[in-house]
């Protein structure tokens, strides 16, 4: 008899219309990968693919800035929008830099985002660990019923053992319900959107899927706009299969919609014009 745990994520990779997903996101990332530019290219599509996701995730966050703007400005330390533009960068630059320490301790890392995007801006006590009771959380976007601290803090375990434990669930379907779970939790006082899709990130490029950070999904989930995005979360929170199919499958065509942006980054690259 056998004495295995199940594997939930895995279950999730099993429900209608995921495998389709985690197929056509496996075919479109092969696909840009397998450009003749990122054969000599592939960091500065890497630095584009990075500077456009950060633009895409603080647009779902309120500050929906033109490409160019967030190219030129140097300073972000100003009013609310800059600040949220400013986290976001910051966010993608650390991503790739926590990589091995995910791997070993989720928490370690999702507490070092949020240091990263607080950057100063809410108390020094509160930045870095999940909230106590009764401490407010800032998250405009996201409306669901807010779990209690002594709840957040037993599913963030969860979550980490989850991790920890490995699985053999597809990786769009571990980013998703890594993305999906911190934004139902919100465990921090601020920035829990941005922190939720920079892990998502974290999860694609340490599952090898996109290794090489050049399938921003944020792009993709910005450019579904901020309603759909909020329903498909919605399906999360339900929990029934087809809730959390919608999510997941969401999630793939951000990473899809990603990779047509670096595709077309690609394309402009070997144009000259980039």
């Amino acid at each position: 008899m056998s004495t295995t745990a199940p594997d939930p994520l895995a279950t999730l990779g099993a429900l209608p219309g995921v495998a389709d997903a985690v197929d056509s996101v496996r075919k479109a990332v092969d696909r840009v990968y397998g450009h003749r530019v990122m054969r000599r290219r592939s960091s500065e599509v890497t630095a584009e693919a990075a500077l456009r996701g950060a633009r895409g995730s603080a647009a779902l966050s309120g500050a929906d800035w033109n490409l160019e703007e967030v190219r030129r400005r140097t300073d972000f330390s100003g009013d609310d929008e800059s600040q949220v533009i400013g986290a976001a960068l910051r966010l993608t630059a650390e991503a790739g830099q926590l990589l091995s320490i995910w791997r070993q301790s989720p928490l370690r890392v999702l507490a070092r985002l949020h240091l990263v995007a607080a950057g100063g801006a809410a108390p020094d006590d509160a930045v870095g660990r999940p909230r106590l009771a009764g401490e407010p959380v800032d998250e405009p976007l996201i409306e669901a019923p807010l779990p209690g601290a002594d709840e957040v803090a037993g599913r963030l375990e969860g979550l980490s053992g989850l991790i920890l434990a490995g699985s053999a669930a597809p990786a769009l379907v571990t980013a998703a319900v890594v993305h999906g779970e911190l934004l139902a939790l919100r465990p921090f006082g601020s920035c829990n959107g941005l922190v939720a899709r920079t892990a998502e990130r974290i999860v694609l490029i340490g599952s090898g899927l996109d290794p090489k950070s050049i399938c921003p999904a944020e792009v993709g989930h910005a450019e579904q706009g901020r309603a759909a995005y909020v329903a498909a979360f919605e399906g999360y929170l339900s929990g029934t299969p087809d809730g959390m199919a919608a999510w997941i499958a969401h999630c793939g065509r951000a990473v899809e919609l990603g990779v047509r942006e670096s595709t077309a980054v690609c394309e402009a690259l070997q144009r000259g014009a980039a």
